[in-house]
């Protein structure tokens, strides 16, 4: 999820808005040290790359980390949709209702 919510933010994702995707689209909380951990592993297993932005005023001049999901992340995400979407092939009438 951490994944897709970093690409839907189109490769310019910072922690907060990360954060914000989870909680809105996912339904998911994570506190920062959690997400700051996954990000981290993602990073090692080449998943993410991330390169650091100046910070502007409101952020007293810190800077910070824009994430971006690298070409494995990218096939990655793809093999496991893929293999989502097999393991709900004819799951829809045990559901009662469409799977979609």
């Amino acid at each position: 999820m951490v994944l897709l919510a970093v690409l839907r933010l189109d490769n310019r994702a910072i922690a907060l808005d990360v954060l914000a995707e989870l909680d809105g689209r996912a339904g998911r909380r994570v506190t920062r040290g959690t997400l700051y951990k996954t990000l981290d592993r993602l990073e090692a297993k080449g998943l993410i790359d991330w390169q650091v932005e100046d910070g502007g005023p409101e952020r007293g001049g810190h800077p910070r980390r824009l994430f971006a999901v690298t070409p494995a992340g990218v096939r990655m995400l793809k093999t496991s949709r893929a293999a989502l979407f097999r393991m709900w092939e004819g799951l829809e009438s045990k559901l009662g209702r469409s799977a979609t």
